[in-house]
């Protein structure tokens, strides 16, 4: 959903404002995000979807950028960001020995995650629109093949004992060009495969349903990582 939301609320402000504005918008609004999250001292449901969903909004600007105003084929941006967010994981694998999310415990490893995330959003807008547009599948294909994609992941951790942490990322990216390829379906006009709803209802629509999650999440704390102390040892028993 936040993927989605990313890119209705992207294509929406492109086209509301002059789109280099959007772009500007959308990094200030980017950074300002991430100061906030970086100035917590442990997990916040408010800020850190605040922070996804601005970095959503972001990344797939920048996915666009580079077809739209650079005029860089789906096909190479797609691989760019490919390999760039192959690069980060190679960097925060290297540096920080692990890339599982529960050992994200210190701004430098914070910091891998935030440019993991941005990454993944840009190749994900890119991908989307290099399945739907370049190979001509349309975007309801495109989420049907992704939908399917993202199954794989999921039956190799819970049929096949795959590595949880390799799982994990796997489907975390796959979720990217799969809600990319939903928002553009249903806020694209009909004249190129959408249902036409529009981009800007889209988003609302999307920003209200995170917005009442993010609100259960941040009132149970449902997703707060638990962590379990030791039990204690049990006292010796008393000399006779």
């Amino acid at each position: 959903m936040s993927t989605a939301l990313g890119e209705g609320a992207s294509d929406y402000l492109v086209q509301a404002m002059v789109p280099q504005l959007a772009v500007v918008l959308g990094f200030v609004a980017f950074l300002v995000a991430l100061v906030v999250q970086f100035r917590q001292a442990r997990y916040r449901a408010w800020t850190y979807w605040f922070a996804v969903a601005m970095v959503g909004i972001f990344g797939t600007m920048a996915a666009d950028v580079m077809h739209v105003a650079l005029g860089v084929p789906y096909t190479i941006s797609s691989l760019l960001y490919a390999v760039l967010l192959l690069a980060v994981f190679w960097l925060w694998r290297r540096t920080e020995g692990t890339l599982s999310i529960h050992t994200i415990d210190s701004p430098r490893r914070e910091a891998f995650y935030w440019a993991t995330v941005v990454a993944t959003f840009a190749m994900g807008t890119a991908l989307g629109d290099f399945t739907a547009f370049t190979l001509h599948l349309g975007y309801f294909t495109s989420a049907s093949v992704f939908a399917v994609l993202i199954l794989i992941p999921a039956v190799g951790y819970r049929r096949l004992r795959w590595n949880p942490v390799f799982c994990f990322w796997a489907a975390y990216v796959i979720t990217r060009p799969l809600g990319a390829s939903i928002a553009d379906g249903l806020g694209k006009p009909r004249s190129v495969g959408g249902l036409g709803l529009g981009d800007g209802p889209v988003a609302l629509v999307l920003l209200a349903l995170i917005m009442l999650l993010v609100s259960y999440l941040a009132v149970t704390k449902a997703d707060v990582q638990r962590v379990h102390e030791p039990a204690a040892a049990p006292e010796p028993a008393a000399a006779h």
